[in-house]
């Protein structure tokens, strides 16, 4: 048994693992390179193995950059099921779509390459199968596959695949991305099953820690009071899955119920985030208790009267002419790409403005080089001088950070090795030094193309 790093070795994006047993070739995720472009040059590559010779694909969750690339796989001849949750389905069509649109946009206006067309697109989704979590799945040859909870974002999964012979049986987990701690609707993550042999798992905060969970609602309350007061724009760029909508879920809360929220409209401008809460009220079983009980009660805690959908780019357009203080949330969450970049445009210069960073920003991305306090950047290939405050706050995070992976890793009978990917290098070497010494584990940082035997 062998197993292939095809992507996110010693960086976050481009999530792809090839597990092969005997002849069986088992891909987990096919998730899109991001950088300074939203489709990243390195996704044009040729896979670093024939997707005519895959048997199947096994996705963790929708975000693009584990799910991006699977239609150019299908497109390039992958012809196998691609398995995933029921909701990940929903949500990685809304992904693959919203994606083509960014990329005919730059298309059409720079001249960039498309990676795929939307008959890639139909074609991929024909492919794809839904699962529930906790029901093992028969792969053959004695494989099989069970989805466990994450806590990522909604539908998310950490893939255990068992592999039985006649001889001896292997267990190897796969971790996709794992979820903060106490996030909003979705439910905590699950432990790992005893007797792993072996753990590929993500490692986007190995080298910090988030504010504590318990005071996110404080920080937002005190981050939007601020903005009001200043009286300009407060921008977030967020992921239109599950970044947004947690979003959603605390304004509502300081809205409506605690009714301490300033009275200033908030605009949700994601045609992408809009389609997805209608996906999160078609699966109320994957809910935590808390939104469990308000969905039970037939309260709609992703609505509140502040709150303005803007789905077209008409009613985008209109958000410019609103004076005075105002918010925005839009895609896309690195800022490479979509809405979020026309306010950037406009407002980065504004003194009395915000931009509210609550995501991961990879390098190379516009959303990292403002974290890193960048004075002056390119929008649309023009300058724009950086005159707002600047903020990021880490408990708004989807990803779990240094100590919340070590509690998940050590929270049960522990595996036998691990190999640490979706991180740079500093993070992933913090936390698998960590790991080593706090567990006495064996702990990798693979290269991109590296094969190991299991």
């Amino acid at each position: 048994m062998h197993i292939t790093f095809c992507g996110a070795d010693r960086e976050v994006t481009g999530s792809c693992h090839l597990l092969e047993v005997g002849n069986k070739k088992i891909l987990i995720d096919c998730g899109m390179f991001q950088g300074s472009n939203f489709n990243e040059g390195k996704n044009f590559d040729p896979f670093p193995f024939n997707p005519q010779e895959l048997d199947v694909v096994l996705v963790t969750h929708a975000h693009l950059d584990h799910v991006g690339r699977l239609p150019k796989l299908v497109k390039e001849g992958f012809n196998g099921r691609i398995y995933m949750l029921k909701a990940t389905v929903e949500l990685t069509e809304l992904i693959w779509h919203d994606a083509y649109e960014i990329m005919s946009y730059s298309h059409r206006k720079f001249q960039e390459p498309l990676l795929y067309d939307t008959t890639d697109i139909a074609s991929a989704l024909s492919l794809c199968k839904g699962v529930n979590y906790h029901e093992p799945l028969d792969l053959g040859e004695g494989i099989s596959a069970v989805w466990k909870d994450a806590g990522h974002i909604f539908g998310s999964a950490f893939i255990e695949i068992e592999i039985k012979t006649k001889i001896e049986t292997k267990k190897v987990v796969f971790s996709g991305d794992i979820g903060n701690i106490n996030e909003p609707i979705v439910r905590d993550t699950e432990l790992i099953s005893p007797n792993v042999d072996l753990m590929v798992c993500e490692s986007t905060y190995g080298d910090r820690l988030h504010e504590p969970i318990d005071v996110r609602r404080s920080l937002i309350l005190q981050l939007f009071n601020d903005a009001y007061k200043k009286g300009g724009t407060l921008m977030i760029p967020a992921f239109s899955l599950e970044r947004t909508q947690e979003l959603l879920y605390d304004l509502n809360y300081l809205s409506e119920i605690d009714k301490t929220l300033p009275p200033m409209p908030i605009f949700l401008d994601s045609p992408l985030a809009i389609d997805a809460t209608k996906v999160y009220e078609r699966y109320p079983e994957y809910y935590d208790a808390e939104a469990a009980t308000l969905h039970n009660l037939g309260e709609d805690f992703l609505k509140f009267h502040q709150l303005k959908m803007t789905r077209t780019k008409e009613q985008s357009m209109e958000i410019n002419k609103i004076r005075g203080p105002k918010v925005v949330i839009a895609g896309a969450g690195m800022m490479n790409g979509g809405r979020i970049l026309h306010h950037a445009y406009r407002y980065l210069s504004d003194a009395n403005s915000t931009l509210l960073i609550i995501g991961y920003q990879a390098q190379g991305t516009l959303g990292r080089r403002l974290y890193e306090g960048a004075k002056q950047v390119k929008v649309f290939n023009e300058d724009v001088f950086v005159n707002c405050t600047i903020k990021a706050v880490g408990a708004l995070s989807a990803h779990g950070d240094q100590q919340k992976l070590l509690n998940w890793i050590g929270g049960s009978q522990l595996p036998k090795e691990i190999y640490f990917v979706h991180g740079e290098p500093h993070a992933a070497t913090e936390l698998a030094h960590k790991v080593r010494d706090k567990f006495n584990l064996k702990t990798f940082i693979p290269e991109m193309g590296e094969t190991i035997e299991v």
